[in-house]
């Protein structure tokens, strides 16, 4: 049995790893995105090693043990679960419910998270276009890029973004930019690589190169 801090350490190495593919993690990268003292999250290292569900060596870093991920990836999968249903049952923004996802990722229910995932039509993405490991821990695969390295009158699709905070989000949301959205980079500043790009064929906005790095599109 793991604890609720456990299950989000687990989560936040499997994070990390995978945004470095597949590298270790450092202590001093936990204790950012866990926002902890480097010696508390030593301690829950040696906690997690101990279980046998992380590979960790002192100055060496981080991975985890295929348990650990089991682990992390089934927390994952409740948590964008969630999401889905937050959104789409209960009426929710994009922006709203990634805190609450947190609160019930934890509840440890095979038969609910079964159930939520048949409820739902079994998504294979969540309100942010992330994917949702299924029951045996395997991700969809989705071919996508940062609409910043897009070129000029592609047509594209908005597939999910990279940066999911509240503030974010609702500045998309003032843009009209949603999942499925189709888009057309029209023009690129040579000053500062703002973007004029085309929503839905039904306007135009201009967009920082910031947003456009963490939006992801693919080729319509």
């Amino acid at each position: 049995m793991t604890s609720f801090t456990e299950e989000n350490y687990l989560k936040a190495i499997f994070h990390l790893c995978e945004n470095k593919n597949g590298l270790a993690v450092s202590t001093n990268e936990l204790a950012e995105i866990t926002q902890t003292r480097a010696a508390s999250v030593s301690d829950m290292l040696r906690r997690l090693s101990e279980k046998e569900l992380i590979l960790y060596k002192k100055y060496q870093g981080v991975t985890l043990t295929e348990e650990g991920k089991s682990i992390a990836l089934k927390i994952i999968r409740k948590h964008r679960l969630w999401e889905v249903f937050l959104v789409e049952k209960l009426g929710f923004g994009w922006d709203e419910i990634h805190e609450i996802a947190e609160e019930l990722e934890h509840i440890d229910s095979k038969v609910l998270t079964e159930r939520l995932d048949n409820f739902l039509g079994n998504p294979k993405f969540d309100p942010h276009g992330d994917p949702i490991p299924d029951e045996k821990g395997n991700m969809p695969s989705q071919v996508s890029f940062k609409l910043s390295e897009a070129v000029i009158n592609t047509e594209l699709v908005m597939l999910g973004v990279s940066e999911d905070s509240a503030p974010f989000l609702q500045h998309l949301d003032k843009l009209s930019l949603h999942l499925g959205a189709k888009l057309r980079v029209l023009d690129v500043s040579g000053y500062d690589q703002s973007l004029h790009i085309e929503i839905n064929k039904a306007g135009t906005i201009h967009i920082s190169k910031e947003v456009a790095c963490s939006i992801l599109v693919s080729k319509k």
